[in-house]
């Protein structure tokens, strides 16, 4: 296939601008995101401590579901930017949609196994006699949604491969603005319960999901890309999605165990560590933000065959995440004393989780460059790498953290050993970048 014409090599002030232009649309669609769960939250918290208890049990389940298949937009974003680059719209958008038709599949497939195996997922976590039958409906009635969740990653990844980040931006504002409207009057204007929360997450789900069809499908008719669900489309998406995949499985399985190792600590520390962990993830949208805009930019630029202006904006990128991580990094020694009383009031938690905070605001830099290096070799569709890297560090945390217990130090330690597993995936990506394996140009990997 005929490549377009390289563009002329962009400056650091275009990269910037760039930069700031998907990233921060990005991070408002990453933070809204889990206003959702919040919303759901705070209005059946409202109907008891049962009704509250088994909706975090369903959440957990639903959103582990979710995460696992996030690779729909990583993967989606990648391919569709590497088309745009080559200046094949139409290509691009075909790509997106084989990633909408594999959605749909994952999720046909994951409502098949939740609708007859509730029971038995919610009991797996020990769920109590009260707050079963409210987990298990919402669960039930929730998981008809997942279809819809999965293609809107999807779609978003089309959307952040065409270099728009602004419309999932206004996507996830009114969903999230629909969702708390409808769960409101479900719940106490039809006195629905527990069940009209998740009806109102369903009917905003998949309202987001017809909105974000409504946008491919226009662009679909104006560039004249086929609709069809295309095979061989569809098995090369998923065999894109497999590593990333793996690095997924990877990563929930280090704070899993981080978790687990919390809770043998003691119940101060294993409570320390759930607000900074909360913290963590919150810190972590504002890094994955740049990572977003790095797989848009790199793929269009890969795609282009422009070699020297995918280096240039990987080391652009990297200078604005160790940046914010810095500025992060400031912001959480300046703010942890009036924190850490916003989650909790018990002197034994703060001191637990005090000083641990200093080491994850030391560790912010080391978290922008692995964002950042992250993001851009998903961009370039590396995926394979990434999935070994990731193996390579859950080899080498798992042994460090399980001996926090035996050889003391708390919860201090434990996030040490979670800043020992940021630098060696810091390590690992930056041997990466290094070594310019990862650019390989062309409208396909």
């Amino acid at each position: 296939m005929t490549q377009a014409p390289a563009r002329p090599r962009a400056g650091r002030r275009q990269h910037d601008r760039e930069i700031v232009a998907l990233a921060v649309p990005a991070f408002g669609a990453l933070v809204a995101e889990p206003l959702f769960l919040m919303t759901d939250t705070a209005i059946v918290g409202h109907l008891g401590t049962a009704q509250l208890a088994g909706l975090g049990v369903a959440s957990a389940l639903l959103m582990t579901s979710v995460s696992i298949f996030v690779f729909l937009a990583y993967a989606t974003t990648a391919a569709v930017a590497r088309r745009v680059g080559a200046g094949d719209l139409p290509a691009a958008i075909r790509q997106g949609m084989d990633g909408i038709w594999l959605a749909l599949l994952l999720g046909a497939a994951v409502v098949a196994v939740a609708l007859p195996t509730a029971p038995h997922l919610v009991d797996l976590f020990g769920t109590s006699d009260a707050a079963a039958p409210y987990a298990i409906t919402y669960l039930r009635i929730s998981v008809l949604g997942i279809p819809a969740m999965l293609v809107v990653l999807a779609a978003t990844g089309i959307l952040r491969g065409l270099q728009d980040t602004k419309t999932p931006l206004y996507v996830a504002i009114i969903g999230f603005v629909t969702n708390g409207a409808l769960n409101a009057g479900l719940v106490y204007g039809a006195g629905l319960g527990i069940a009209g929360s998740a009806w109102g997450t369903v009917i905003a789900q998949c309202g987001m999901a017809a909105v974000y069809l409504a946008v491919v499908l226009r662009g679909a008719r104006k560039h004249g890309a086929s609709l069809r669900p295309d095979a061989a489309g569809i098995r090369a998406s998923a065999q894109a999605g497999v590593p990333l995949l793996v690095r997924t499985l990877s990563l929930r399985a280090i704070l899993m165990i981080a978790t687990a190792v919390a809770a043998r600590l003691g119940d101060a520390d294993i409570a320390g560590h759930q607000i900074i962990l909360s913290l963590w993830n919150l810190l972590a949208f504002a890094l994955d933000a740049i990572a977003i805009a790095g797989q848009a930019i790199i793929g269009r630029y890969l795609g282009a065959g422009d070699t020297q202006g995918a280096r240039a904006a990987c080391r652009r990128m990297v200078e604005w995440g160790v940046a914010v991580g810095v500025v992060l990094g400031v912001l959480v020694i300046l703010t942890r004393p009036a924190f850490l009383p916003l989650f909790t009031s018990d002197s034994a938690v703060k001191d637990a989780a005090l000083p641990a905070l200093v080491i994850v605001a030391l560790s912010q830099p080391i978290s922008g460059i692995v964002f950042v290096l992250d993001g851009v070799l998903m961009g370039a569709g590396d995926g394979p790498y990434l999935a070994w890297a990731m193996v390579l560090t859950l080899a080498v945390f798992t042994p460090v953290a399980l001996l926090v217990p035996v050889l003391g130090g708390g919860l201090t330690a434990l996030w040490a050993t979670m800043t020992l597993m940021m630098t060696m995936r810091m390590l690992t990506l930056w041997l990466r970048s290094r070594s310019g394996r990862w650019i390989v140009t062309g409208a396909t990997r």
